[in-house]
């Protein structure tokens, strides 16, 4: 049932521009950087002793910002489209369980994610190489800066589908979201418990991989407790 009910969601994304928005991110990110490098290639290069390292931490500055905002549109998105054809109601009617519903339409906004992320890696990869940052290509920095952002934002997927479900109208998910953009906009005077400021990878003992961990963890305990939640309300 839940291959059915995938198939479902993906093909009611078809054409509302979700797969748009999910390449949109990654162009845009690497885009800004085209347009910097475009501009004063000579003076950044000067600027580091490890041309390829600066021109990841320049893509990845804007990353965490793109990824957050990206979660807030295609959560609203998705759960707009069942507002709007009232298709909730539908869907509970099916011999499905709300728990069976609520894991599609997390799965499916996941998957988009990862593919943008992907999108990502690949992009960064084909620029660097444009702009000829060096033979000693660091693939595992590349691969790094392009998903662990992704897993580290996995709570915030959690809650703002979470939200975006449970609320008939729209701009209390969007808001939520425009204040996690300006969030993490200011990753680095967060605490660290604060999930937004996980996707920057910042930490106070400078390991990325403690902001994955986190990301995975509190991301499967936020998705459990919003899918019992959804699933304990009555469908409008």
């Amino acid at each position: 049932m839940i291959g059915k009910l995938l198939t479902s969601d993906f093909l009611k994304i078809k054409r509302k521009g979700l797969w748009f928005l999910t390449a949109l991110g990654p162009i845009g990110v690497v885009a800004l950087q085209m347009v910097n490098y475009g501009v004063r290639k000579d003076y950044l290069l000067e600027q580091s002793e490890d041309d390829w390292g600066y021109y990841l931490l320049n893509i990845h500055s804007f990353t965490p910002l793109a990824i957050v905002l990206g979660i807030a549109i295609l959560t609203s998105f998705m759960a707009s489209i069942e507002n709007e054809t009232n298709a909730w109601k539908q869907l509970i009617a099916m011999p499905v369980s709300k728990f069976t519903v609520y894991l599609s339409k997390f799965s499916v906004l996941a998957i988009l994610l990862l593919l943008s992320s992907t999108l990502l890696s690949l992009l960064t990869l084909a620029y660097g190489v444009f702009l000829d940052l060096g033979d000693s290509i660091p693939y595992s920095e590349i691969m790094k800066y392009g998903f662990y952002p992704y897993f580290a934002a996995l709570p915030i997927l959690a809650l703002q589908l979470w939200v975006a479900s449970v609320f008939h109208n729209q701009g209390i998910p969007i808001t939520i979201g425009i204040f996690g953009v300006m969030f993490t906009y200011s990753a680095y005077v967060l605490p660290d418990w604060m999930i937004w400021k996980w996707p920057s990878l910042m930490n106070e003992w400078d390991e990325p991989l403690m902001n994955v961990m986190l990301g995975l963890g509190i991301g499967v305990l936020l998705y459990i407790v919003g899918m019992l939640d959804f699933a304990r309300r009555d469908v409008k």
